[in-house]
């Protein structure tokens, strides 16, 4: 454990899910992801990496019986903090597909990179905030460094790029190094932060199948890949469901499903939901 990382209690498992809460909102996704994998009957560690969260934000977390670890940002030059700040990049590559939030800070996204420092573990799977598991996923620990699901809420051709919203990783301070060292170069610029670099860095990922990382805009967009009975982790992508948005309607299902593990709404049953049309 490095000094960028500050546990509040120690590991009780040799695997853990991680995520990582960059703000009050991301706290309440993560509050739900964290009640999703606990109602999976997991023995494995649930932690909660966080940077800027006001403590009382992460009472209900600990509350949930989350390993609550503070998290540095990491120690990249004041090039790369602007060119990765939010308004710079979004200008250099603006979202065309949907809409971020105004709490997205896309240069802690890189913050998540500290989970190979947490060598504690012999294995982790990382989940982003904004989504929920709904199958248990423990085999995952058994799987190597580094797999990841496709980014693919669109069409086919999406199956070439990662999302790194879910992925399994072996900590190991000889790996956090060398991140290191390949991210913060003069003139770099990686397009959709972390999920850029480790495309990168792990150019020959394995696939995990869609089903590990399913996006929501495959709700609507292909409808005929959809099905709750394969789900593992549903992932929230752009808009959050905590939002008021113009597709709320169209995903409203998913959300619903959402606000039960929030503790803002009924537990949904998956076995009463239905693929969409």
């Amino acid at each position: 454990m490095s000094d960028g990382l500050t546990p509040e209690t120690a590991a009780a498992s040799r695997h853990a899910y991680v995520t990582l809460a960059t703000n009050r909102d991301y706290a309440l996704g993560a509050l739900a992801l964290v009640n999703s994998i606990r109602a999976t009957g997991t023995a494995a560690d649930i932690v909660v990496m966080h940077t800027s969260v006001p403590d009382k934000d992460l009472d209900p977390l600990r509350a949930a019986g989350a390993r609550l670890v503070r998290t540095a940002l990491l120690d990249t030059s004041a090039e790369f903090n602007a060119t990765h700040a939010r308004d710079a990049l979004h200008a250099r590559a603006a979202f065309t597909k949907g809409t971020k939030p105004p709490f997205h800070t896309p240069l802690d996204n890189f913050a998540k990179l500290r989970l190979w420092e947490m060598t504690e573990y012999a294995s982790t799977v990382f989940i982003d905030a904004d989504a929920v598991m709904l199958k248990n996923c423990d085999k995952l620990f058994d799987y190597p460094e580094f797999c990841a699901a496709p980014n693919v809420y669109e069409g086919v051709a999406d199956f070439h790029r990662l999302n790194s919203g879910v992925f399994t990783a072996r900590p190991s301070q000889a790996t956090f190094a060398a991140m290191m060292d390949r991210l913060d170069q003069p003139g770099i610029f990686w397009r959709r932060t972390d999920q850029s670099f480790l495309q990168e860095f792990f150019p020959d990922w394995h696939g995990l199948p869609v089903f590990y990382n399913m996006l929501q805009y495959v709700w609507f967009n292909m409808p005929e890949l959809w099905a709750w009975d394969e789900i593992h982790i549903l992932h929230f992508q752009y808009e959050k469901p905590w939002q008021d948005h113009d597709k709320a309607e169209r995903l409203r299902p998913l959300i619903e499903l959402w606000k039960g593990f929030a503790g803002q709404g009924p537990r949904v049953e998956l076995s009463g939901l239905s693929d969409p049309a």
